[in-house]
């Protein structure tokens, strides 16, 4: 049986505090929990190793123990339990320091923490923790797609998650991958204590008539050669509606024209927003006519006479 670095598994330093250790372990368990990669065994382990080093670096009797012990572990077993003066060995068959007793309950399933972990608190595998323990209750994560034009105006979401039915309002400015936390709605607290959180990964597809960058959104625009040549007003779809351009004369292919504060709200920002960028792409015309071609000759004979 090998030693187990909580502290590497749950990739902190020794010295961390605790509301370091309870972050890093909310981070690392909505990125290998189950929900997120249904089927990968290897993330389903990392998990259940993430949540046995949460168990014990949160609780600072443990958290105690596994510092003082930290890799004489075996002789500790080898002891009878007995170090630095202390009867570990009373610890783990439940006496506190004031000389009660911790009642645990226990179940023949349901625990997923390692032979070295038993090993140490003396719970054997399959116990439950204390049954006086309050704890709160296991943190949910979920994914949820947000259109371009949603994200863009903000929306108010309907979903369900295990037989419950939510409502999420979605501000304007979310990002792919943004984190939405709605506080209580995760599984049930342990002996009366609070629920646990649900975290909600955002997904925003990309939207094939625009590209966003932070909160800035660029477009391309056909414009008519003798709109560009001739100048004039020019209107282009955005997320926003139809939006006038004014087209200089002689606009070349290519030309970026920058509209401050026509691109993406930020979010939680209401009063901010970033810039619309419009290419101008020059469209040729197509399937002439006589005339038309005839125009363009004579077009051509004008230039070609300077």
């Amino acid at each position: 049986m090998e030693y187990k670095d909580y502290y590497k598994i749950l990739e902190v330093d020794k010295k961390a505090s605790k509301e370091e250790i309870k972050k890093q372990y909310k981070k690392l368990a909505r990125k290998y929990h189950p929900d997120v990669n249904p089927g990968n065994k290897e993330a389903e382990e990392k998990f259940k190793a993430i949540n046995e080093a949460h168990e014990v670096l949160s609780d600072e009797d443990k958290r105690q123990k596994y510092d003082t012990l930290g890799a004489d572990w075996q002789r500790y077993q080898q002891t009878g339990g007995r170090t630095g003066g202390f009867d570990w060995a009373q610890y783990a068959q439940g006496a506190n320091a004031g000389g009660g007793r911790y009642t645990y309950q226990t179940e023949d399933e349901g625990s997923d923490f390692s032979d070295f972990f038993s090993s140490i608190f003396g719970e054997r595998r399959g116990s439950g923790r204390r049954g006086s323990m309050r704890s709160k209750g296991q943190d949910y994560s979920a994914e949820l797609t947000v259109f371009m034009e949603e994200a863009f105006h903000g929306v108010k979401k309907t979903f369900t998650l295990h037989d419950k039915s939510l409502r999420i309002n979605i501000k304007p400015g979310v990002e792919d991958g943004q984190v939405i936390r709605l506080k209580g709605n995760g599984g049930p607290g342990r002996n009366g204590s609070e629920p646990g959180d649900l975290y909600i990964t955002l997904r925003v597809p990309p939207d094939p008539r625009f590209t966003r960058q932070g909160n800035d959104i660029y477009l391309d625009a056909q414009v008519p050669v003798y709109r560009a040549a001739l100048g004039g007003d020019f209107f282009v779809d955005t997320l926003d509606g139809q939006l006038k351009l004014k087209i200089k004369p002689e606009t070349k292919n290519g030309t970026l024209l920058r509209l401050k504060g026509k691109g993406f709200p930020v979010y939680n920002q209401p009063d901010q927003s970033g810039d619309l960028y419009v290419k101008v792409v020059l469209q040729l015309p197509e399937a002439l006519t006589d005339k038309e071609k005839e125009l363009f000759q004579q077009l051509a004979q004008l230039r070609n006479d300077k």
